[in-house]
Formats: structure tokens, C-alpha cells, sequence
């Protein structure tokens, strides 16, 4: 098939490779020419494992391509797939200006009849504004052309897209029209040899999934955080507590990892806008609202061990921070822990050494122009004349250092674990001050 993609960002770069990678032929539309002059030139804007070798190979074998012109976009594929950005605006709800204007492009030169596909992360009801803009542009031109629009929401985790991708749980298709659901069913064939992975549902349940998943997810990380913390208090241990439930079929481990909050693209932003989507219709999400409040509470709550365990004054103090990415497997930073751990220590007057496997260049342009922050060349070499480790990101190179050498490089042995990533009690045979989340 022929694949028209708009927004050549996380999603839609990764959906186009994948749909190129199993034989059809997708052209990448953006209008920032730097990015499109990048991916032509064999460079990958974002990482993500596996990407830039699949983005290399389809556009070897021509069937991957790149284009910063709507016309062609438009004229190219019967499938046209929306992947731009919805940005949280002002009041937190999702920003549809880009999804709009996209389907207002495709309106404006489509020559044939299309099937619409909102890839992106998008509030219920936004379907019948994109099928609202496809009329209206066809009209104002005279034009009589057949259009369905369908959602399609990408579940997607950064750091193991293409796998998820390539061998998706599930599949989920909104659609209202059988040339709409058939046309997503000759799409997805590839990917369903195995079983039916395709749900098949009107729209607005589709759209309200996306959501839904997301809020569950972040439900969970919300809920462990919040155990953590009384278990802190009680003087239990949060490990045992999460391997006993998360052994109950029921409940399951995934997504039970307490920690210092969840960041990135979506949780943050899908669980804002769906608590604006229930206001705006009349309904309060009391257990959602709480997730996100637990979540930015948490945000700070190594700071807060770091400040009882030093004071609120930490002029003249440095500390070696291990992970910038809000996730491992990503340069990811959008509203990551990190972000909030190192804005709290520069405004007490500590000073930072940052070290993260690939993040780096995306921190010194989030911190860019900001003093008291400096970078290492590893991991070890962060900790140098510090007063103590912090650990905000759980990257697998963090798992097992070399204790002695860290014990030698820092001013005194006191590391602050965001993400669990030792045993209390071997980090205390090794000699080091250990303070970690509900442990």
C-alpha cells in the first residue's frame, strides 16, 4: 500500500519505518526542513533502539521517503496517517491546531479517494473536527471525493518501539465505515499472522482507549509510590510488599516499580487532558486527578531526602546525578525526574555533575544557559569530589558498578537511589550510606 504519514516525530517516524520494513511504500511528510534534510541524509532526529537501521534500509530499497511539500503528501497515499504533535495548552487540555491544519492540507490536495488515520494521541471527538475540516476543504474547492476517517491509536513504549511495533498486543481501529475497516485490515496484515490482534470499535471508544490505557498505567506507578512512601514510614520494605502482590495473577508486576515519578510524552500530558476532557463534560475523575497530583509529589521526593539529610542550605555541596532520560532507552526528557531533581538542588545553591548514555546533548539544551550543572564523560567520572550519588534514571549500566572505585571517587559514600537499583542490606556491607524509595 501507499502511506502518506504527517509528522515525522516519535510516532510517525517510527510507524512509517515499520509499515516500509514489512513491504509497503511510505513517504514522511514534515515542514521543519532541518529534520526531513536529516532523515534524508541517513540521521535519525530521536533515539530509539533499532530505528535508524530500519529508517536506513527502506530508504535504500525505496520504500521510504521524505518530503517537507503537503501536495505531494496529499496525492501520495490512499492512506493518510496524522502523526504530528497535540501539545497540553494552557489549561492542560490537548492542543489540536496541528492534527486540524494536517487534515486541512490533506483537504486542500487530496486527488482520490483517502482513508484519514488520527495516529496521534487525541481527545475523544476529535475524529468528527478532523472529518469536519476534510468537508469543508473539499467543499470550498467544489470537490466530490469519498474520505473515512479512522483512529488508530499508537501504544508504543520508548525504548522498545519497533518490537512493539512489529509485534503489537493489540490493534485498535475505530471506524464507522466497512471500506474504512478493511483498508486498516489490508494495513495491518502483516502483523497478525500469528492471531487476530485487530479491535475493531466505533470511534470515540478507540479515541477513549488511548487515554484510558495510559491513565491505568500511570495509575499504577501513582499507587506504588504512595505504598512506598507509608512503607517508609512504617519501616516495611516496598520490594517485598511488590513482589507480594505482584505475584496475585490479578495485579501482575507490570508497572509496579516505585520511583521518583513518571515522565515523558505521554503519561504527563495523556493524564491531564483527560482529566480536562471529564471536566469539560461534567465529570470529576477523583482517582485520576489524585494519580497526577501523587505523581508531581514524587517528583520531589529525593530532593526531600537529600535536604534531611543535609539541610536545606547546600551551598558549597556538589552531587553526581546517574540518568537524565525520564526512561532507559530513550534521550527523552520531557518531564522527566531529573529535570525537577536538578532545578531543586541549583535553587538550594548545590551544584550538579550529570551523566546519562545518551541524553546528554538533549540536557545541555534543556539546562542550556543555566550554571551549576556540568557533565562527565561516564558514569564513574560524575561521581569525582562529590558529596553523594543520586540516580534518577535506571539505565542497565548503572545496574553493577565498580562500588570501590565509586566509594573513591566521591567525597563520602552516601548515594541517593531513585529507582531501587541496589539491596539496602549489600550496600551497607560495602560501606555506603544507602537512601532509596520505601526502602
Amino acid at each position: 500500500m501507499k502511506v502518506s504519514m504527517i509528522g515525522t516525530g516519535y510516532v510517525g517516524l517510527v510507524t512509517g519505518a515499520c509499515l516500509a520494513d514489512v513491504g509497503n511504500h511510505v513517504l514522511c511528510l514534515d515542514v521543519d526542513e532541518r529534520k526531513i534534510a536529516m532523515l534524508e541524509g541517513g540521521e535519525i532526529p530521536i533515539y530509539e533502539p533499532g530505528l535508524r537501521e530500519i529508517v536506513r534500509a527502506n530508504v535504500a530499497a525505496g520504500r521510504l521517503a521524505f518530503t517537507t511539500d503537503p501536495e505531494r503528501s496529499a496525492k501520495y497515499g490512499r492512506v493518510q496517517m496524522i502523526a504530528v504533535g497535540t501539545p497540553p495548552g494552557e489549561d492542560g487540555s490537548a492542543d489540536l491546531q496541528y492534527v486540524v491544519a494536517a487534515a486541512r492540507a490533506i483537504a486542500a490536495h487530496m486527488d482520490g479517494p483517502r482513508v484519514i488515520v488520527d495516529k496521534s494521541t487525541v481527545p475523544v471527538g476529535t475524529a468528527d473536527k478532523v472529518r469536519a475540516a476534510i468537508a469543508d476543504g473539499l467543499a470550498a474547492r467544489g470537490a466530490d471525493l469519498a474520505f473515512h476517517v479512522v483512529s488508530n491509536p499508537e501504544f508504543l513504549k520508548e525504548g522498545a518501539a519497533v518490537e512493539d511495533f512489529m509485534r503489537p498486543d493489540r490493534i485498535v481501529i475505530g471506524a464507522d465505515h466497512p471500506v474504512a475497516v478493511e483498508t486498516m485490515r489490508e494495513l495491518y496484515a502483516p502483523f497478525q499472522r500469528n492471531h487476530e490482534r485487530l479491535q475493531v470499535m466505533d470511534i470515540r471508544s478507540a479515541e477513549l482507549t488511548k487515554y484510558a490505557a495510559n491513565a491505568m498505567l500511570a495509575t499504577r506507578i501513582s499507587f506504588m509510590n504512595e505504598l512506598a512512601l507509608l512503607a517508609e514510614r512504617l519501616g516495611a520494605d516496598i520490594e517485598h510488599v511488590r513482589k507480594g502482590i505482584g505475584s496475585d495473577p490479578r495485579i501482575g508486576f507490570h508497572f509496579l516499580y516505585p520511583g521518583t515519578g513518571y515522565g515523558g510524552s505521554c503519561f504527563p500530558k495523556d493524564v491531564t487532558a483527560l482529566l480536562r476532557t471529564a471536566q469539560a463534560n461534567g465529570i470529576d475523575l477523583k482517582v485520576v486527578r489524585a494519580v497526577e497530583e501523587a505523581n508531581e509529589r514524587q517528583k520531589g521526593v529525593l530532593v526531600d531526602k537529600i535536604v534531611r539529610r543535609y539541610g536545606e542550605n547546600l551551598a558549597g555541596r556538589r552531587f553526581a546525578l546517574w540518568g537524565l532520560a525520564f526512561k532507559p532507552n530513550t534521550d527523552d526528557m520531557r518531564e522527566a525526574p531529573s529535570r525537577v531533581i536538578v532545578d531543586r538542588l541549583l535553587e538550594r545553591g548545590a551544584t550538579v555533575t550529570a551523566y546519562d548514555p545518551v541524553a546528554m546533548d538533549e540536557a545541555r539544551h534543556v539546562f542550556e544557559g543555566r550554571a551549576g550543572i556540568g557533565y562527565a564523560a561516564g558514569a564513574l567520572e560524575a561521581a569525582d569530589g562529590c558529596d553523594a550519588l543520586v540516580i534518577a534514571t535506571e539505565w542497565k549500566a548503572f545496574r553493577s558498578p565498580d562500588f570501590d572505585e565509586l566509594k573513591r571517587r566521591l567525597k563520602a559514600p552516601v548515594v541517593f537511589d531513585g529507582r531501587n537499583l541496589y539491596e539496602p542490606a549489600a550496600m551497607k556491607a560495602l560501606g555506603f550510606e544507602y537512601l532509596a524509595i520505601g526502602r
